[in-house]
């Protein structure tokens, strides 16, 4: 067995093995069963690469089914978003694609089935008397006065919630197992519950509804999945699937066994959807696809490679351990990719001018200048410095440090690609804020040599005032300050990062950039990679955002 065929993780390797012995008929069908309730996350991509990644390696397949069971949550935008997601990450479900929708008929049928087996009972609590009667980890659950109504009433009143007779709440079904199990989810779980509420893909056909572990696991038989793949929450709920497998008939051989691993948990974020769904609700962020989301589409937006986040995926494993993954390692993963596919090129954010007091007026000095200095299948494009331009405001010092390599009264830096510049004088308006340095060039260093070989240390990047192009940038950062969001806290909101965003309205970038391609990212030499907004970029007209710095200044700020 070479490497690349060998198990990665434990969850492979069990799979590999049943295919060995010939479990299934060496069968592999595996699935990913979202909720189409909100937009998926970081979280649901370490899910969809295990899936259907072992599905690709071994020869298998791997279903996209939507779990939509609860259509007061559910919209087909979600389902919509759900397979541009998967499509997006590089998976296919090739015919693979259903809904629990798809077998909303037999799963009302396998109910009778219980009912008449005396297994299933219409249950006239309230929500609250029910969760009263269950009990808890310290208290035995108490059976309700409705579990030993006879199987002809049962089979009368389910009829008559299926045909609407009956308002929300005031009846469910539920399973006669145990009400004194040490498994709460043996306690008598609700199989469906009375809603009236207009489904994405049935419409009105039906106003009661599975509950999500009647429907889960019968679902999975249905549509012959071998091995359930699944986060460490559901394994308590592995012995009521199998119950219900069990007792509606279903041979072992029928019936999928579930593998749990542990979840995704990241630094600085939160992968609740329902906290999810707050930020978006509550206008803390622009949509689902805000770039400062942890959603797949979130992700894509900002300028995530869907290699970076296979990678990442890839590299933190598939375990049984609880744990929370540095969001650095993430990170990584990202500017791994963009480093080999982004050209670099110049732009400056935060613009302070700078006159060239001994170039000729109305002169032009052209430059050429790769796109990647290591790759010259890149290509090259041409640089014009002028008698203005514009460098970065923080690349300047009136009062330097003594290792400051940047430009300061007296000193002399390196123009990248271009020549060097020494500062003269500094200009400053009626409030004592600089505005303008006025500098010499050696123009005996052109392409930012010495011709008497001294040595330069500090190199900047800039623009020319004339030929420059004026653009809108966006600083995205971290949403969450604390690494833990909430932790401690009444809400998760108080530790929202104020600065997440800042929208710098003055850029100055050369104008080569102006053919950069919605959606594509590229390189600000020295300040990170940015990316074509989108959805907001024209042709011609780019509008960037920040995808991610070049360094991890937020690991330094950890240490100290």
């Amino acid at each position: 067995m070479s490497d690349a065929d060998r198990p990665t993780n434990f969850v492979e390797e069990i799979v590999l093995n049943d295919i060995e012995e010939g479990k299934n008929q060496g069968r592999l069908m595996t699935r990913f069963p979202p909720e189409p309730n909100g937009y998926l996350h970081i979280g649901h991509a370490k899910s969809i690469c295990l899936n259907f990644g072992l599905a690709q390696k071994l020869g298998g397949q791997c279903n996209l089914r939507l779990d939509d069971t609860n259509p007061s949550k559910e919209e087909t935008e979600y389902v919509e978003s759900i397979k541009t997601d998967v499509q997006w990450l590089g998976f296919s479900w090739g015919e693979g694609l259903y809904f629990a929708s798809d077998y909303f008929d037999r799963l009302y049928d396998m109910a009778v089935d219980l009912v008449k087996q005396g297994k299933a009972y219409v249950d006239s609590l309230s929500a609250e008397q029910i969760r009263e009667y269950r009990g808890d980890f310290h208290k035995p659950g108490r059976p309700s006065p409705y579990r030993d109504r006879s199987i002809e009433d049962n089979l009368s009143l389910l009829e008559k919630m299926k045909g609407g007779e009956f308002k929300e709440g005031e009846h469910v079904l539920r399973a006669k197992i145990d009400m004194g199990s040490a498994n709460l989810n043996f306690r008598d779980p609700a199989m469906y519950r009375i809603l009236h509420a207009h489904h994405h893909r049935t419409g009105d056909d039906w106003c009661i509804y599975p509950m999500y572990d009647f429907a889960h696991g019968l679902s999975d038989a249905i549509e012959g999945v071998t091995h359930s793949i699944c986060t460490l929450e559901f394994e308590d709920h592995r012995p009521l699937y199998d119950w219900f497998l069990e007792n509606l008939g279903f041979e072992s051989t029928q019936r999928p066994h579930q593998y749990e691993f542990s979840r995704l948990n990241l630094t600085y974020t939160v992968m609740s959807k329902r906290k999810l769904q707050h930020l978006v609700s509550e206008g803390h962020v622009e949509g689902w696809d805000d770039p400062r989301m942890p959603t797949i589409a979130g992700l894509r937006r900002r300028g995530y490679p869907a290699e970076a986040i296979r990678n990442f995926c890839e590299r933190i494993g598939v375990t049984k351990n609880y744990g929370v993954v540095d969001v650095g390692h993430l990170e990584h993963a990202v500017r791994e990719c963009l480093n080999q596919s982004s050209p670099r090129l110049m732009a400056v954010l935060k613009p302070l001018k700078v006159t060239i007091t001994n170039f000729p007026e109305g002169h032009v000095e052209t430059f050429d200048a790769p796109l990647y200095p290591s790759d010259d299948s890149f290509g090259s494009r041409s640089l014009h410095l002028t008698k203005e331009i514009y460098i970065e405001r923080d690349d300047f010092k009136e009062d330097a440090p003594k290792k400051w390599f940047r430009l300061c009264p007296g000193k002399e830096v390196r123009l990248r690609y271009a020549c060097l510049i020494t500062c003269e004088e500094v200009i400053k308006d009626s409030e004592g804020e600089v505005i303008e340095l006025r500098c010499t060039w050696d123009p005996e260093s052109k392409g930012g040599t010495a011709a008497d070989g001294r040595k330069v240390k500090g190199t900047l990047h800039w623009v020319s005032a004339s030929k420059g192009v004026s653009t809108e940038v966006k600083l995205y950062d971290r949403l969450f300050n604390e690494m833990t969001p909430g932790k401690d806290k009444e809400s998760f909101l108080e530790d929202l990062n104020p600065s997440s965003l800042e929208v710098l309205s003055e850029v100055v970038c050369e104008p080569h950039l102006m053919n950069t391609q919605a959606g594509d990212t590229v390189q600000f030499e020295r300040l990170g990679y940015f990316t074509a907004d989108i959805k907001s970029s024209n042709q011609g007209s780019p509008i960037f955002h920040r995808t991610i710095t070049l360094k991890d200044s937020w690991a330094k700020i950890a240490k100290r």
